[in-house]
Order: C-alpha cells, then sequence, then structure tokens
C-alpha cells in the first residue's frame, strides 16, 4: 500500500513539473510566436486592439522589406553585411581565443594568472564607455563604414568570453594525450589540431553560437560606426519607429528575418551545444 501510494505521489509530482515546464516554455516562446504572426499581417491587423488571433496570413510586409520599405536600404544588403560582419567577428574571435586559452591551460608561467586575470577585467568593462575611443579611432584610421571598423571591436568584445570559456575545457583534457602525441613525432601545433580541438568541438560550437548571436544582434556600435555601406540588419528596426507610429508588420517581417538565420545555425550545432554547455559538469 505504501509503495503504490509513493508511486502516486511521483506520478503527481512529476505531472506538476511536465505543467510547470510546458508553461514555461510557453511564456518564453509566446513573444517569438507572436513576432512570427505579426509579421503576416496587415498594418491594419497588426495594430487592431484588441488584438487579431484568427486572420488571412499575407506576405505585404516581406514583400515591402525586400522591395525598399526601409530607408535604410536594401534588406537583402543589410543581411549580407551582417553576415560578413559576424561570421567574420566569430571566426577570428574563436581562433585567436582558443590559441590564447590553450597557452594559459598548458603554459605556466609567473604571471599567467595576471594575464588571465586582466583578459577577464576586458570583459567586466561596458562596451558602451569605450564607445567614444573606439569611434575616435576608427575615425582617425579612415575605417568609419567599412566592415574593418565592426569587426575588430566586436571581435575584442568577445575574445576574453571566448579565453575564459574555452580555458576550462583545455583545463579538462589530460596533458599526457598530446604529450603521447609529440613522443610520436608531432609537433606541439599538430598535437593541438588533430588531438586536442576534436576533443574541444563541442566547447567550440557552445562559444561560437554565443559570439555569433553578440554580433549578429549588436546595434549600439553598428549605429554609431557605419553610414551607409556596410550598415547591418538590427540598423533597421529603427527606422521602422517613425513619429507616425510603429510599423508593426514590417519590424516583426525584419525580426523575423534576422532571428531565423541564428536560430538555424543554433539547430545544427545543437548537439555539440548541449555537450559544451554541460562539458565538466558530471565526473
Amino acid at each position: 500500500m505504501h509503495a503504490a501510494y509513493r508511486k502516486t505521489n511521483k506520478t503527481l509530482i512529476s505531472a506538476l513539473l511536465n505543467i510547470v515546464m510546458y508553461a514555461a516554455l510557453f511564456v518564453a516562446l509566446f513573444p517569438v510566436l507572436w513576432m512570427v504572426m505579426t509579421s503576416f499581417k496587415t498594418s491594419w491587423d497588426a495594430q487592431a486592439l484588441p488584438p487579431i488571433w484568427f486572420f488571412a496570413p499575407v506576405m505585404e510586409n516581406y514583400v515591402n522589406l525586400f522591395n525598399g520599405g526601409s530607408s535604410s536600404g536594401d534588406f537583402k544588403v543589410l543581411l549580407t553585411n551582417s553576415t560578413i560582419v559576424a561570421l567574420s567577428s566569430t571566426i577570428l574571435s574563436v581562433v585567436c581565443g582558443a590559441l590564447a586559452s590553450y597557452s594559459l591551460s598548458r603554459f605556466k608561467t609567473k604571471r599567467g594568472k595576471d594575464i588571465a586575470m586582466w583578459i577577464l577585467s576586458t570583459r567586466m568593462f561596458p562596451p558602451a564607455a569605450t564607445l567614444i575611443p573606439v569611434f575616435m579611432m576608427m575615425n582617425g584610421l579612415r575605417l568609419m563604414d567599412t566592415y574593418a571598423a565592426l569587426i575588430i571591436p566586436y571581435t575584442a568584445f568577445n575574445l576574453s568570453f571566448v579565453v575564459w570559456m574555452l580555458k576550462g575545457f583545455f583545463d579538462e583534457i589530460p596533458k599526457d594525450l598530446e604529450e603521447s602525441a609529440m613522443v610520436d613525432g608531432c609537433t606541439r601545433f599538430q598535437a593541438f589540431r588533430r588531438i586536442i580541438l576534436p576533443l574541444v568541438a563541442p566547447g567550440l560550437a557552445a562559444t561560437a553560437i554565443i559570439c555569433l548571436m553578440f554580433s549578429w544582434n549588436e546595434f549600439m556600435f553598428a549605429l554609431v560606426l557605419t553610414r551607409n555601406e556596410v550598415v547591418t540588419a538590427p540598423i533597421i528596426a529603427n527606422q521602422f519607429v517613425t513619429m507616425y507610429g510603429i510599423q508593426w508588420g514590417e519590424l516583426t517581417a525584419a525580426s523575423t528575418l534576422m532571428t531565423a538565420p541564428v536560430l538555424i545555425f543554433a539547430i545544427l550545432v545543437r548537439n555539440h551545444m548541449i555537450k559544451g554547455l554541460t562539458f565538466g559538469s558530471v565526473k
């Protein structure tokens, strides 16, 4: 009888936990669902109060977006600019950060801890505080409104995060593996590339997706450091807020298209990402 009672209690607790979990998931995903739904509404339906739940979907907002619905220019060009900047800064951050974190993990020096702490301290510094110095530097180097004007600061902001994220992964890997490879004739770099990197692939994937999300969504530096040539997609959100109101249809259509690439990339690397985020949590 007691066993049946305990089993019933466990079933009830499990059911309650599932209800809470699905409720939390619904609350988290509802804004995304509403954004996608609004992107297929007409301008009238998008601004209707109370909200319209059942409607005939239209592609008007997406057509307007790609036919010059924004004063920023062709949305395809904005997406291309965002892709170039985000991928370039992510690749640079992960490559440089992997080398730096491996060095901090494997080569112990007198000032190693100080260097690691200095790298971490740059992450604590608010990016907004560097906006004016970065603007003056880019203007002085004649890099304003170029890809480099965004790639350089994005890489700098991501680098400290990458170093500290990957250092934990490298610390978990025994040194014996690369030492055995070097005994067999590999150089240090060959052992790093052939033995160590494949083992930290989950960490690289998790780190890369976070860096990509930052570079893809960044607004403030993109607004200040670009003019016409390399304007990125997040800037378009500012164009749909006018003195006459907010163009919700075009705004949500642009937001949906901006969300899709990062979401697709996250789905493609989800297995590596989950392994990376849980790496080292279970011995």
